[in-house]
C-alpha cells in the first residue's frame, strides 16, 4: 500500500495547569471529559528543546468525551512550578487563545454553566457562547450537531481553537497549505460584538474562519469528527507572544494535536514546505497504557502543533485487552462498537 499523510482529526488540546487532578474533575463534572483514557507521571526528555534543556518531570492524564471530539491533555509538572503569563492574555495574543468545544444544545450548557456560578459568560448567542474556566482559560462553547454517541452530557470533545497569528497569509498557507483546512468564512474585518465581553476583545481583528471535514477513516477519525481552526489577527494593536519567556507545559493552552497515519511523510512534507519537525520521537513512545509516536511542528508564529501517530490504545487494561493500530489499513475506520468500548475508562467521581 502506498504510504500517505492523513490527518484523522483534533486529537488532543494540551493544557497545562497546577493540579491536573482538579482540572479533570471540574471538566468531567461541567463539560462531559469524563473517559479517562490514561494518566501518567514520566520524564518529559524529548521536550527539552522548549523546556530550557531540562528534562522536567510532568502528570499528564488523557481525557475524551465520547459525544464525538478532540480530548483534553491535561497537563502538570511535578519538578518545578507551573508559571502563569508574565502579561494578561488578550485576545489575539500569539497562540492558542480560546478553546472551542462542540454542543447539541448550547442553552443548555449555557444554564448548566449558570447554574454552577461560572463567571465571565459571555451572552448566550445562536451560534456560541464564550466563557472561563476556573483557571482563566477561554472556552467557546459552538453549536454543533455531529454526534458520534450519544452520552447524558449536552456537550462534547473539541472542535478547534481560536489562534492569534500575526501575518494571516502566512499563516493561512501553514493551515491551509499544510494541514489541509478550508475555508468556511473568509476576511471578517472589524470590531465584532461576540467578542465585547472577552479580555482585548474591543480591538480591530481580522477573522477567517477554517474547517476541516469528518473523516471516515483513520481508526478514531469518526470519534473526533469535524473540526474548526479559527485565525484571529488583531490589527490596532501590537500582540504578545502567550509563551515569551515561559516553558512549554506551563499554566495554558501550550498545543494543538492532531491525530495521524503516515507519519514520515508527513515529516517529508513539512520539510518540503518549510515546516520541519522540531521533536520526533521517531520510534514508539509509551505514555502509561498508550503508546505511538508523536512530533511537533511550530505554526509562523511558534504556536506548537503535535502530531501522534496512535499505535495501541487500552480498553482493559485488568483484562489486557488494547486496540492495536499500528499495523492497520488507515484508509478504514474502527468498527465503532469497538471505540465506543472506551466507556470502560468512564469516571462517575473524582479523582
Amino acid at each position: 500500500m502506498k504510504k500517505v499523510k492523513i490527518i484523522n482529526g483534533i486529537q488532543q488540546v494540551g493544557i497545562g495547569v497546577k493540579d491536573a487532578k482538579q482540572v479533570f474533575n471540574w471538566y468531567r463534572k461541567n463539560l462531559g471529559f469524563d473517559i479517562l483514557v490514561f494518566e501518567d507521571v514520566a520524564t518529559a526528555s524529548l521536550m527539552t528543546r522548549y523546556t530550557d534543556g531540562v528534562a522536567h518531570e510532568r502528570y499528564a492524564i488523557l481525557a475524551l468525551n465520547m459525544v464525538g471530539g478532540g480530548g483534553l491533555e491535561i497537563w502538570e509538572y511535578r519538578s518545578r512550578v507551573s508559571e502563569p503569563s508574565k502579561t494578561s492574555l488578550l485576545l489575539g495574543d500569539l497562540g492558542i487563545n480560546v478553546l472551542k468545544i462542540r454542543s447539541h444544545s448550547i442553552d443548555k450548557v449555557y444554564a448548566k454553566l449558570q447554574e454552577q456560578g461560572i463567571n465571565h459568560l459571555s451572552k448566550n448567542g445562536k451560534s456560541h457562547f464564550f466563557f472561563s474556566d476556573s483557571w482563566g482559560n477561554l472556552v467557546q462553547v459552538v453549536k454543533d450537531d455531529y454526534c458520534f454517541t450519544a452520552t447524558k452530557s449536552c456537550s462534547g470533545g473539541v472542535s478547534g481553537s481560536i489562534i492569534g497569528v500575526s501575518d494571516m497569509r502566512k499563516a493561512l498557507r501553514f493551515y491551509q497549505g499544510f494541514l489541509g483546512y478550508e475555508t468556511l468564512i473568509s476576511d471578517q474585518t472589524g470590531v465584532f460584538a461576540d467578542f465585547e465581553r472577552l479580555p482585548g476583545g474591543g480591538n480591530q481583528f481580522r477573522r477567517v474562519l477554517l474547517k476541516h471535514p469528518a473523516r471516515q477513516i483513520g481508526g478514531f477519525g469518526e470519534l473526533y469528527g469535524p473540526s474548526q481552526i479559527e485565525l484571529l489577527q488583531v490589527l490596532d494593536r501590537t500582540p504578545h507572544k502567550i509563551y515569551k519567556d515561559r516553558l512549554w507545559g506551563d499554566l495554558g493552552y501550550i498545543h494543538l494535536c492532531f491525530d495521524v497515519n503516515g507519519m514520515n511523510v508527513l515529516r517529508q512534507e513539512a520539510k518540503s514546505l518549510g515546516y520541519e519537525f522540531t521533536v520526533d520521537s521517531a520510534d514508539s513512545f509509551d505514555m502509561g497504557e498508550a503508546a505511538g509516536r508523536f512530533a511537533y511542528v511550530e505554526d509562523p508564529d511558534g504556536t506548537l502543533i503535535e502530531f501522534v501517530e496512535t499505535h495501541k490504545v487500552p480498553i482493559h487494561k485488568k483484562l489486557g485487552l488494547y486496540i492495536n493500530l499500528k499495523n492497520r489499513n488507515p484508509f478504514k475506520p474502527l468498527p465503532k462498537i469497538l471505540v465506543k468500548a472506551l466507556k470502560f475508562h468512564r469516571r462517575t467521581k473524582d479523582l
